[in-house]
């Protein structure tokens, strides 16, 4: 995708700028809106704090740190882009008036690709009066490590804009999945608010802390899912029985299990729960060096899994 040079970010908050750090590693000019006044000094902090971890995934080869301008306007943001990633606030209203900002300015043939996690495919297209180079490739935080793009396109979307979009995500290093029926949260999320259901639900019960019950995820399953999928893991669970083997054996237990999860809201009370045991098993930490451990772990499990992908 040597012909997608010149991208854009609109909106330059964590995701923003997280995409901006990974398109300059990537040897592309970036040009960037943020109403923010600060936008320009946070941005450029955390192209500073995400370039070592860039460099030791081997990401910055055809690194041009310098190719990076701001600008007041959305609309200059995208004039001579050749391919813009939105990342404007979860507001659809917000995301409209953007659209019609900058569609009368866009270049022919360009893309743009929203960040959007919650909204569809279909909601966006209607801030549109032509919504063809729209297509929707939503991250997952931080996208300069994490390689996820979810891609959703419709009948709307214009012709070859879902291949020329997973073309050059993968050209930077992303690992795409193709979405073929749009639903809220799309599938990463989805998988994730299901995890997190039964998460809470567990710390209500009182069934173990908040602290223990993550643990289990990331010294249990969660080590097994970087590797490969659930049903994937479950297919060699039961050697050369395969996946067959593997449900005629377990479909009781987990039918049992589906049945006895539990259905938590976030009320107050639970909410409380939470934030509670969070601050015990934070034991101090601030945000910021729980993020920066987070990221070395993302960065040095890059590196381990990555080999055996293809």
């Amino acid at each position: 995708m040597d012909e997608i040079v010149h991208t854009a970010v609109l909106g330059a908050g964590v995701i923003g700028a997280s995409w901006t750090a990974l398109f300059l590693a990537a040897g592309r000019c970036v040009t960037v809106f943020d109403p923010d006044p600060n936008a320009e000094t946070n941005v450029r902090k955390y192209i500073e704090r995400a370039w070592p971890a860039l460099d030791e995934l081997g990401l910055t080869a055809r690194a041009t740190p310098d190719a990076l301008r701001f600008v007041a306007r959305a609309g200059e943001a995208v004039q001579t882009a050749q391919f813009v990633q939105e990342n404007v606030p979860e507001r659809l209203t917000l995301k409209h008036a953007t659209y019609r900002e900058i569609e009368p300015l866009l270049q022919p043939g360009v893309i743009v690709s929203s960040s959007t996690s919650g909204l569809t495919l279909e909601a966006l297209q209607k801030g549109w009066k032509d919504p063809s180079p729209l297509i929707l490739g939503h991250p997952f935080n931080p996208p300069h490590l994490i390689p996820l793009v979810e891609l959703t396109a419709n009948s709307e979307t214009g012709a070859g804009v879902l291949d020329r979009t997973e073309a050059f995500y993968v050209d930077i290093g992303k690992v795409t999945i193709r979405i073929n029926k749009g639903m809220p949260g799309h599938v990463a999320n989805r998988l994730q608010a299901a995890i997190w259901r039964e998460a809470v639900h567990m710390v209500v019960k009182g069934v173990a802390s908040v602290e223990d019950i993550d643990k289990a995820m990331w010294a249990g399953p969660g080590l097994r899912w970087a590797a490969m999928g659930p049903t994937t893991l479950f297919h060699l669970g039961a050697g050369e029985g395969g996946l067959q083997g593997f449900c005629d054996h377990f479909k009781d237990t987990f039918n049992g299990w589906w049945d006895d999860l539990g259905d938590p809201r976030l009320d107050d009370y639970t909410v409380k729960l939470l934030v509670d045991g969070m601050v015990k098993a934070s034991e101090g930490k601030t945000t910021a060096e729980l993020s920066a451990k987070r990221d070395k772990m993302l960065t040095a499990m890059q590196i381990a899994t990555r080999p055996h992908r293809s």
